[in-house]
């Protein structure tokens, strides 16, 4: 069997979750004997070549259609659907919040695609995209998947209530690096909180270093700037006391160190579909504070400690609740157990295995 994955043009230039998700996956269905080839919906591709079009991120519909388009191989889609409604509406700010602030999620989805492409940030593949617009858009490419493979039964009924469309699915968990992220023991730092993603409004920084600035505990940021969010690193730089230490971007091997030493790791989201960062820590007995914002509650249960992220006093209080336990074990076994990217790579290719075999 040969596969390739469809994805976003900016897959490495701007990585994020998206991107561990699609590399891993692609690398362990290759250790299990599937060929997975990852390309860019900018590239020119020979779908020939292939059995079957993996998609990813319904949110940007345009890059699918195109493709979707030219050729009538069968596809499956990984949604990755995020909601950046309550971001738009509350926390973004100038000309742009109060433009979000008037329009529905899709419109406002519809309204950044098409501004990245004038901006020449991203491509716009698929020009019907203009006319259908982006709801419509969405609705067409679920009608025509395969079959649908979120992350999350929650994502999953998020989706139909959000596009009105029945589809087959499968649920395909999100996972860590097992190689990578190996615990052992180490002893813990009590006041070392950390918090490892993409430093954007979406994943509210600022609000946690509000919440964490000259309190008892040392805050590490890591991460690098979003393109488009300059301003907003910079505030949170302006406003960061002497406590919290900016780092950058690490490699995974770097992250699982940090991870080893800290106590506390910390994503305080508008909205999650997970939080890889947050499993990953978990796997390394990092106590854990999540959002309440997205699927997080299906995948950490009551062994995570949730904070609202519009309130820098709710934050505080969850990383002071998850100071004084001892490391959550219970939720270290279930990641170990459950969500590592060779199990999602066997659940993926036995979906494959349906549409091929149909």
């Amino acid at each position: 069997m040969k596969i390739v994955f469809i994805t976003r043009s900016t897959l490495y230039t701007v990585p994020g979750g998206d991107t561990e998700q699609i590399t891993q996956t692609a690398k362990c269905l290759n250790e299990i004997g599937v060929e997975a080839d990852v390309c860019l919906t900018s590239q020119e591709i020979n779908y020939n070549d292939y059995d079957l079009i993996h998609f990813s991120n319904i949110i940007r519909p345009s890059d699918i259609l195109y493709h979707a388009h030219k050729t009538d191989k069968p596809f499956v889609i990984s949604p990755n659907l995020i909601d950046y409604s309550q971001y738009d509406k509350y926390q973004r700010k100038g000309i742009a919040g109060f433009i979000f602030g008037l329009f529905s999620a899709d419109t406002n989805e519809y309204l950044k695609t098409i501004t990245r492409w004038l901006l020449k940030k991203d491509v716009l593949k698929s020009k019907s995209y203009f006319r259908k617009g982006h709801k419509r858009s969405i609705q067409e490419i679920l009608k025509k998947t395969s079959i649908v493979l979120p992350n999350s039964q929650a994502e999953q009924e998020y989706l139909k209530k959000m596009y009105s469309v029945e589809r087959p699915y499968c649920i395909v968990p999100n996972g860590i690096d097992e190689t990578v992220f190996i615990p052992n023991g180490a002893i813990k730092q009590e006041n070392l909180v950390i918090c490892a993603a993409r430093i954007e409004g979406l994943k509210n920084q600022l609000n946690l270093i509000k919440a964490l600035n000259n309190s008892k505990y040392t805050l590490m940021i890591i991460g690098d700037a979003a393109p488009n969010q300059k301003k907003y690193y910079q505030e949170c730089r302006e406003i960061a006391a002497g406590n919290i230490i900016f780092t950058g971007r690490m490699s995974q091997v770097e992250l699982a160190k940090i991870y080893k030493k800290a106590k506390i790791h910390v994503l305080p989201s508008w909205f999650e579909t997970c939080g890889l960062s947050t499993l990953e820590a978990a796997a390394m007995g990092c106590n854990v504070v999540i959002t309440d914002k997205g699927y997080t509650r299906e995948y950490f249960g009551d062994e995570a400690f949730y904070c609202d992220p519009g309130d820098p006093g709710s934050i505080l209080k969850a990383v002071e609740q998850a100071s004084k336990h001892d490391s959550q074990k219970n939720l270290q076994n279930k990641v170990l157990n459950n969500y590592t990217w060779h199990q999602a790579a066997a659940i993926t290719l036995e979906a494959y295995k349906k549409i091929i075999s149909n």
